[in-house]
């Protein structure tokens, strides 16, 4: 992901940019970066890759995932906040990459960009792991040298396989491009398109505001209940008589002594839930 980050910050430095990669393993050693009016989160082999911390006003912050799903850190929404109040008008969030129940990210960024890696089997796993269903922009990179030839195929297979499903915006078909940021390649249709998604979001018109601003509501609602169910479920386990009653009930129910059900209702009214 460093080269592609990088090539972005050279596409992007006459704007005000903020990088964040989040999801890092917990622990996991990271180093702190900052170009000129861009902010940056990886690990320091990735940087250390396409020379990036070379720059002297470099400044990465580390969001480690500590055991959370969906591919993001909690703190990844707060700090997209942050950076935007602070005058950043494009935000790109990098992950470790997503999977089945790695999906989280998509529900914070106005567009979902997928990169894959041509023969690599990502056609397949893309499928499997219903990746296609919420992306807004594919980009096979490494379409350069000899790949090229396995790019383009890799290019010709997704665009069949997003004719047969269902858009996941009613307002924009998902598109696939080929890159290489090794030759700075389709760097510049790959941005085109990004910002060409904003645009046709912002002139549909979706419950009387535009499908753009729409879409932002929506997530930010979903992110107010998803915050909610994090506190409850922290709350939950933290609860002493829940911990007091939770191993016996695991055990009755593995023994098949007791229902899943019941012993929900049980622990749930030790949590003070239930009658």
């Amino acid at each position: 992901m460093a080269s592609r980050v990088d090539r972005a910050d050279e596409r992007l430095r006459v704007r005000s940019v903020a990088f964040t990669a989040s999801g890092l393993d917990a622990g996991e050693p990271v180093e702190e970066l900052r170009f000129d009016g861009i902010a940056v989160t990886t690990t320091p082999p990735a940087i250390v890759a396409d020379g990036q911390g070379q720059d002297p006003a470099a400044f990465i912050r580390p969001s480690p995932s500590a055991g959370t799903l969906g591919g993001v850190a909690r703190a990844t929404r707060e700090s997209m906040v942050v950076v935007e109040a602070a005058g950043h008008d494009v935000v790109l969030v990098e992950t470790v990459g997503v999977g089945q129940s790695e999906v989280t990210v998509a529900e914070m960024v106005d567009l979902f960009l997928v990169l894959m890696l041509p023969g690599a089997g990502d056609e397949l796993q893309g499928i499997k792991k219903g990746i296609l269903e919420i992306a807004d922009l594919l980009v096979v990179n490494k379409a350069d040298g000899d790949n090229r030839d396995r790019a383009m195929k890799a290019m010709r297979e997704y665009k069949t396989a997003l004719h047969i499903m269902q858009p996941a915006d009613p307002h924009w078909t998902a598109r696939v491009l080929a890159c290489s940021a090794l030759a700075k390649t389709g760097i510049e249709e790959v941005w085109g398109t990004v910002e060409e998604h904003r645009r046709v979001l912002e002139a549909a018109r979706d419950g009387g505001t535009d499908a753009f601003q729409a879409k932002r509501a929506g997530q930010q609602v979903r992110w107010m209940w998803a915050m909610v169910r994090d506190r409850l479920m922290a709350a939950l386990e933290g609860s002493e008589a829940v911990r007091a009653e939770a191993g016996a009930l695991e055990a009755a129910v593995a023994a098949g002594e007791t229902t899943p059900a019941l012993a929900a209702e049980r622990l749930l009214k030790a949590f003070g839930i239930g009658g």
